[in-house]
């Protein structure tokens, strides 16, 4: 039988790691902060309440690390919305079936005419998103535009549906950079709660999809939850988990970690649980100090104050620019969108902010250009 992150997470009971989060003490929170190789325990420890009046020293410790491991440098890129169709019906998102909006997929044309406005801009690495329609917008419709955007740009990153290994692997050959994919929360005695109908309502599939892109040998996965959905310490604790997990598993994929918190969208529901920028940061801080290899990313979900001000502590990776509605840079501005934007700054006043700060904007992976820093 094959081994899956899904035999790790069963271990594991919610209210027990809940538990033990809301029950760390000042004593341990001190003893962990001086040590340089944290465990998941350790990390238990960091995204606690009892650590939270450490945020100042946890964050000069996050930012010596991030310097050290990839420089003084930001990865800048931008989505692109391929289409908000969807098979789903998810109560948080402005794109569930049962929202009544009008529909649009982004034909070969629209495509390229968004890509072009991109490459305006100066991105070099685009990622493309998508509604859950499994039936319209599926593997080959991915590959197609994978097929007229490749000569385009320097990398390019997917977050669209759950597939199958198989078509990971065409993705893979294909020249798919990374894929990104998140559980929402691991929480899975209310997750379907959240995903009433659809495909994305089972959560063992949605949980195993990381394993297998894995197999595929894509080069790097990003993971992350819906924070505001459960308690977000314990779904960071079993996001860091699963991250774990993967690293020993697939060893020689890069892994990345982004921080989506519950927004405004259209037919939408309130967060659960409120997470504070305080509360971000610390747990930004905390995933740095437990896994110094790790890449983080920060999205336009995020006000301008906060990520200016993220941008010397712990941040590798920044969307910027961002339009999350199919054909929203120049076809279709008016559609949609799939939730709504708090940094709303155009690509060259980030990047002259990025500078101001005394970082250099890479508008492609730093692999390429910054070999001697990250490796």
């Amino acid at each position: 039988m094959m081994t899956t992150f899904k035999h790790t997470l069963d271990r594991y009971a919610w209210d027990d790691v809940q538990t033990k989060i809301y029950g760390v003490t000042d004593q341990e929170v001190q003893s962990v902060l001086g040590k340089d190789n944290l465990t998941l325990q350790d990390f238990i420890v960091l995204i606690s309440p009892a650590a939270a009046p450490y945020l100042e020293q946890m964050a000069q410790k996050t930012q010596r690390i991030t310097q050290r491991r990839f420089g003084k440098t930001i990865q800048l890129y931008a989505p692109l919305y391929l289409s908000n169709e969807c098979q789903n019906i998810c109560t948080y998102c402005g794109f569930s079936m049962d929202n009544q909006i009008r529909r649009k997929t982004l034909n070969n044309t629209e495509l390229l005419l968004e890509a072009m406005a991109l490459k305006s801009m100066g991105i070099n690495h685009v990622l493309l998103v998508s509604g859950e329609a499994n039936k319209n917008v599926e593997i080959n419709y991915f590959l197609n535009a994978i097929q007229l955007l490749k000569p385009h740009f320097a990398q390019i990153s997917i977050e669209v549906q759950p597939l199958e290994e198989e078509e990971y692997q065409r993705l893979q050959a294909a020249g798919v950079y990374a894929i990104l994919v998140y559980q929402e929360t691991y929480h899975r005695d209310v997750y379907k709660q959240y995903h009433p109908k659809g495909k994305k309502s089972n959560f063992d599939y949605r949980l195993d999809t990381p394993d297998r892109v894995g197999r595929a040998g894509i080069h790097k996965i990003g993971l992350g939850v819906l924070l505001g959905l459960e308690d977000w310490r314990v779904d960071s604790f079993f996001t860091a988990l699963h991250i774990d997990y993967l690293q020993k598993q697939y060893w020689q994929t890069r892994y990345s970690i982004s921080f989506p918190r519950l927004r405004p969208a259209a037919g939408s529901a309130e967060p659960n649980f409120h997470l504070s920028d305080k509360h971000l940061l610390q747990l930004i801080c905390a995933y740095r100090l437990w896994n110094e290899n790790l890449e983080i990313s920060i999205s336009t979900r995020e006000n301008e104050t906060f990520r200016d001000n993220i941008i010397p502590i712990g941040v590798t990776t920044m969307s910027a620019a961002s339009k999350t509605n199919p054909g929203g840079y120049v076809v279709d501005p008016q559609a949609l969108e799939q939730f709504e934007v708090s940094d709303d700054r155009d690509m060259e006043t980030i990047k002259k902010q990025i500078r101001k700060m005394g970082y250099s904007p890479v508008m492609k992976d730093w692999d390429n250009n910054y070999a001697g820093i990250i490796r």
